[in-house]
């Protein structure tokens, strides 16, 4: 796929550096808390403790009577006045066949809560501390019910039903396959493997908690929403069609800097939606910003899926046939992902970067009474990467391979590309074993035996991890809307619906913007984050610069043929004779000429402006290998990485520093999740691991120096720009490469597996228990 001038390069292979970061680093950078109160209330939102109650009743007359507050909202009122749930996607089948049932995601809890940290009430007042100390006044008389916090429980005769319309707690169930060819090939295979995985429970960690403000517009009445947001033109969509049930255009979100993302700020949360509504309803500024607290108990969570996962193979280590069941949790409410993740998005990776001939997964999505699972980095893709490659090494180490010829036995070929994987999903271009191959030699392969040897006399146990992962990119949307605008002053706006949030976009942009127009860098405005201006998709599994971009590019092309056209009118030529070059149109072979913004001075409003569309062909397929050494500590448990490499396929890197930084991130986020990150709730539904004192980030000295190398040999066939999308990666090939590398270091007391995080005490109490049967 080629729609651009065979000259022009759109930038790539150019490390600029981050044009964002001198404004972000000097403290200019425009948060939702920068924004001046001017007058405006505090919302405080009351939670329920309980995981799972039905409200009796709410009081809330002493509250209202409290100093400093406006008003009071229950659940009752929002139903008073029309306010609407959030919407989910309900496309799946339950396993009898009948549709999909959840209950309503409701702005504030009505008759029944779901979990601990659920809205209840909230308050409007002259200042933060008097809402919260309001809000500590409502009386609500609770009737507590049973609950249920592990998906797997959760589909056991007997459990506590999350919602009467589910009693056995499954939302919904997929499976893929041949089940009964799969049998076959078990019962004649040489060698098998089985393994329970768990990718647990995570909490999205951006630097920025979330926060709303919302303000009715004076002039027009307009509803303002200021909001972190992934993808503003669908939260503006949805706080208008569905929560407050009025025309869009009469809402506009505005979206500034954005502390980190990941996936957790892609779409509207009850917050914003109460936020909203209280502003409509006193005709007031309100805002409301979230304590790190209500991040954890409020918003959504990441992966839990639970797995058993199979491989059958012959004497020579090819896999025959790959079975996995799986439960995926999806809390006590879905969010517009909740069933995606683990239903679909999960298995579109889940075969990774093997040519497997059988599989037959099957899986299913529970509710329990915890809060709603949503997209975290990768998405679905994290999970299934993971169940492959443990059992890649797993399979290795029963058989007696290297565990890189076991995967070059099962590697899809380069003369088997495109290949349709087991779900039907097409993988455009690749080279896996080449990225293997320079991965090996770059961290040193052969030289493991000697370090092992060194760890050993210092009493240390001593691991290598290997994983070759493969990610799904580019969200459901393969389009994006752009504008680009010359102006009479020498400048050039794209104004793009995708979203910042630490990625570079702005960098991103501008040199591909520039590249194109032959306009220096700083004569380019990047904006985003208004819906007035473009309501795109959004910034959502690693779309923006595959999608986003080929918009940009897009637009700069259409806006040098509007150019043309205006300048063969203007020097009396056809356009064919009119060449573009550096900001300058010039008849051929004359000296005829006439600049860009010399004709953007003419036009209506003193700009040049195209309205464009990027479009391609499908999603991406960034790929890559990722190799890691271990120390673990026997005496403590503690592990420690010492070397992480990595060499990542993601075609033609625009800004090959950038797209480092997003692995280096990436890698950071599966260390967290493969040692230290978990969430933790107890039998009655209370989150054990509310704040950080309980749940644990990794901190700058648990990261090792990471190693990365880009490979461009093998760009995407579904793009003009040969780019693959490049943001979760990191997050996708991590966790199985540390807990590969702890399996190994593991192996030679026996033990053989372990769930994650990899903790000290739970790698201590294995070494403890190997020791005993042992002696």
């Amino acid at each position: 796929m080629n729609i651009f001038p065979g000259n022009m390069r759109f930038g790539a292979g150019q490390p600029v550096k981050r044009l964002e970061d001198r404004r972000l680093l000097t403290g200019k950078g425009q948060f939702i808390d920068d924004r001046p109160e001017e007058g405006a209330l505090w919302l405080y939102v009351l939670r329920s403790p309980h995981a799972h109650a039905k409200i009796a009743s709410i009081d809330t007359r002493a509250a209202a009577d409290m100093p400093g507050v406006e008003a009071v909202y229950t659940g009752a009122d929002l139903i008073a006045d029309d306010i609407g749930t959030l919407p989910t996607l309900l496309v799946f089948k339950r396993p009898d066949g009948s549709p999909m049932t959840v209950p309503p995601r409701r702005l504030l809890a009505h008759e029944i809560v779901r979990f601990a940290g659920e809205p209840v009430a909230a308050v409007v007042a002259t200042s933060r501390v008097a809402a919260q100390t309001a809000a500590e006044a409502v009386a609500v008389d609770y009737e507590v019910l049973p609950s249920v916090v592990d998906p797997v429980l959760a589909t056991k005769p007997g459990a506590p039903a999350v919602w009467a319309e589910a009693p056995d707690n499954i939302v919904a169930a997929m499976s893929y396959g041949d089940a009964a060819a799969v049998e076959a090939a078990f019962a004649k295979a040489a060698h098998k493997i089985s393994l329970d995985l768990v990718s647990q429970r995570l909490v999205p960690s951006a630097m920025e908690p979330r926060s709303t403000i919302a303000e009715i517009e004076k002039k027009s009445g307009r509803l303002i929403l200021h909001v972190q947001s992934q993808t503003p033109g669908s939260t503006r969509d949805l706080l208008a069609e569905a929560v407050l049930k009025r025309p869009k255009e009469s809402i506009r979100v505005l979206v500034g800097d954005i502390g980190g993302g990941f996936g957790q700020k892609t779409s509207l949360y009850p917050e914003d939606g109460i936020v909203a509504y209280a502003a409509t309803k006193l005709a007031r500024k309100i805002r409301w910003r979230g304590e790190r607290t209500d991040d954890f108990v409020g918003g959504t969570h990441g992966r839990d899926l639970t797995s058993t996962g199979e491989f059958a193979l012959d004497e020579k280590g090819r896999v025959l046939a790959y079975r996995v069941r799986s439960v995926g949790g999806t809390g006590a409410y879905l969010s517009g992902t909740g069933a995606i993740i683990p239903l679909v998005l999960g298995p579109f990776v889940q075969s990774g970067v093997y040519d497997l001939p059988l599989v037959h997964y099957e899986i299913k999505a529970v509710m329990t009474n915890t809060a709603p699972v949503g997209a975290y980095r990768g998405a679905g893709r994290p999970e299934g990467v993971f169940i492959v490659e443990r059992l890649m090494d797993a399979a290795a180490r029963q058989i007696g391979m290297d565990p890189r010829a076991i995967r070059k036995v099962n590697y899809i070929k380069p003369a088997q590309l495109p290949y349709t994987n087991a779900v039907g999903q097409v993988y455009d271009s690749g080279a896996f074993a080449h990225m293997l191959d320079r991965a090996s030699k770059l961290a040193d392969w052969d030289g493991f035996a000697a370090r092992k040897r060194a760890a050993k006399k210092k009493g240390l146990l001593y691991g290598r991890g290997l994983t070759s992962y493969i990610e799904w990119t580019g969200g459901r949307a393969h389009t994006e809307k752009v504008s680009l605008h010359a102006t009479a002053e020498g400048r050039v706006i794209l104004h793009s619906g995708t979203m910042a949030m630490g990625q570079g976009l702005q960098t991103t942009y501008t040199q591909m913007v520039s590249d194109a127009l032959g306009v220096p860098l700083d004569k380019i405005d990047v904006v985003q984050g208004d819906t007035d201006l473009a309501t795109g998709f959004g910034s959502v599994g690693s779309r923006s610069l595959f999608v986003g971009g080929t918009a940009a590019v897009v637009s700069a092309i259409d806006l040098i043929a509007k150019a043309r056209e205006k300048a063969s009118q203007m020097l009396e030529a056809s356009v064919e004779d009119i060449e573009y070059r550096d900001g300058m149109l010039t008849v051929v072979g004359t000296d005829k000429r006439i600049g860009l913004f010399e004709i953007a001075k003419k036009e209506a409003g003193s700009r040049l402006s195209v309205d464009s569309e990027g479009e391609v062909d499908g999603p991406s397929w960034p790929n890559g290998t990722h190799i890691c050494e271990v120390e673990v500590d026997p005496e403590t448990g503690i592990t420690r990485v010492v070397r992480y490499t990595t060499v990542d396929d993601v075609g033609v890197a625009v800004n090959p520093m950038l797209v480092t930084g997003q692995v280096h991130g990436g890698v950071a986020q599966g260390i967290g999740q493969a040692l230290y990150e978990g969430v933790s709730y107890d039998a009655e539904g209370q989150l054990l691991t509310a704040s950080y004192q309980d749940y644990c980030l990794p901190r700058a000295d648990d990261i090792p120096p990471i190693e990365v190398t880009l490979d461009g040999s093998a760009p995407c066939r579904t793009n003009p720009l040969g780019a693959k999308g490049c943001g979760e990666s990191g997050a996708i090939g991590g966790p199985p490469c540390i807990a590969n590398g702890v399996m190994d270091a593991l192996s030679e007391l026996g033990i053989k597996t372990l769930s994650t995080p990899l903790t000290p005490m739970k790698v201590w109490q294995a070494i403890r228990d190997a020791k005993a049967v042992g002696a």
